[in-house]
């Protein structure tokens, strides 16, 4: 009853109702694309399934990846581009000054980040029609020359449509648009997923339902993991009220929310994205066989999982580094004239909370790491039978799913509260000066 009584609520706010339409429009535009195949080639020639990373970007694109469709490379060129810029926002002084310029610097960055991805999209597409596309058999009808550079060209700008899309989304719908694509793609293929282990000969109903048990569990721990926070309490020094000035010892108790997983699912994008180079590498001739290349390019593999859990570790820390500062908010609070009790102000304050971020993000990276294992773990292990369900339980999928689907929710929850507050202002009893029944004194 609940749930209808939101859905009501987001309908009758105006403007949040434009917001999800608009979202929900571009999505199937990014859908549609989806399934246009390339001109020229022959879909039904090319292999359904893809295993490894391959099947990952398969997952991450809806299913383009192994339809040779127009969006075949999906969003990667643009999150590989984004690594490679907050990688030199670290080590390039150009790169920070321009960050130190805010909104004007800001677009200097984006628009870096757009040519970085027609360079990675230019580069990539190539590889992806060599090693997916013309190798097979019957798949091209003519693999000239000229199929080959209309192909990467469609292949290119296809690619940023699908930032445009992205972009559209953050601007003027709701939630973060290149995430919200991202997670689309992985729920497309949800349901076949579920079905095929249903359906597998050695599943059964009794065996299926402790899978899906099990599969809720893990989303409770990933929800927790990504909502968990470390409560740090901050007192006010003097609250001024009026014209009278509060002593210290009234002031007002706050606190300031440290999230044990400050970073998100970027290291999981971030690391995930890296681990695609070993597939691409692989497909060169020199290089097919190579073992070490191999081991890293087979998703249910020990070097692979080794490999990805540490660099998830790693890029936790690295992206916790660079996106919350404790020098920042300790001088915040000190031109707030505020302070954690027991410790004094300024770079005292600035060690504690980096003390405190470095314990917590320890046993979050730790966590984080472990869940988008999980798949290759219950998959090696026997506790689900199709390949293409397991990469639902926990890993990258899942963690992406809820904390996309989280970041969503909170932000149609502050539209709605917005609009509560809005109502009470139009409704109740208070109103503006300028609507004073005596005229002039309004002021």
């Amino acid at each position: 009853m609940r749930l209808f009584s939101k859905l009501a609520d987001i309908w009758r706010h105006e403007e949040l109702r434009n917001k999800i339409v608009i979202t929900l429009g571009l999505i199937l535009v990014y859908r549609i694309g989806s399934f246009i195949v390339l001109p020229g080639v022959n879909p039904d020639a090319l292999s359904a399934t893809t295993s490894g990373l391959g099947g990952l970007l398969a997952l991450f694109t809806g299913g383009a990846f192994t339809r040779a469709s127009i969006f075949a490379l999906g969003i990667m060129p643009y999150i590989s581009a984004s690594i490679i810029v907050q990688l030199m926002s670290i080590a390039v002084p150009a790169v920070q000054k321009l960050q130190a310029e805010g909104e004007s610097g800001r677009k200097k960055i984006t628009q870096g980040t757009r040519f970085l991805t027609i360079a990675i999209s230019l580069v990539q597409a190539p590889g992806y029609l060599a090693s997916t596309v013309a190798s097979v058999p019957g798949a091209v009808v003519n693999p000239s020359t000229f199929w080959w550079f209309s192909s990467v060209m469609i292949i290119v700008s296809s690619t940023l449509v699908i930032m445009w899309l992205g972009e559209r989304i953050t601007e003027k719908g709701v939630g973060n648009g290149i995430s919200l694509l991202i997670m689309i793609g992985i729920i497309a293929s949800f349901p076949q997923s579920l079905i095929q282990e249903f359906q597998h000969p050695d599943s059964t109903i009794y065996f299926f339902l402790v899978e899906i048990a099990f599969f809720l569990i893990v989303i409770g721990a990933s929800v927790a993991l990504v909502q968990g926070i470390r409560k740090v309490p901050v007192q006010m020094a003097k609250l001024q009220q009026a014209d009278n000035m509060m002593p210290s010892g009234s002031g007002a108790r706050s606190f300031i929310p440290l999230k044990v997983n400050s970073s998100g699912v970027m290291p999981i994008i971030f690391a995930q994205a890296i681990m695609f180079v070993p597939l691409y590498m692989t497909q060169s001739e020199s290089l097919q066989g190579n073992a070490f290349l191999q081991s890293l390019s087979d998703f249910n593999g020990v070097g692979y999982n080794v490999l990805f859990f540490f660099m998830i570790v790693a890029f936790t820390y690295f992206y916790t580094a660079i996106t919350v500062n404790p020098n920042q908010m300790a001088d915040d609070l000190k031109r707030q004239n505020s302070f954690v009790p027991g410790i004094k102000p300024g770079r005292a304050t600035a060690e504690f909370l980096d003390d405190i971020l470095s314990k917590i993000t320890l046993p979050g990276a730790i966590f984080l790491g472990f869940i988008a294992i999980l798949p290759a773990i219950v998959f090696n292990l026997g506790l689900t039978h199709s390949q293409s369900f397991s990469i639902f339980f926990g890993g990258t999928s899942l963690l992406i799913m809820v904390g996309v689907i989280l970041d969503t929710l909170q932000q149609i929850e502050s539209y709605l509260l917005s609009r509560h507050y809005d109502g009470l202002m139009k409704s109740g009893k208070m109103r503006s000066r300028s609507q004073s029944p005596v005229g002039g004194l309004g002021g």
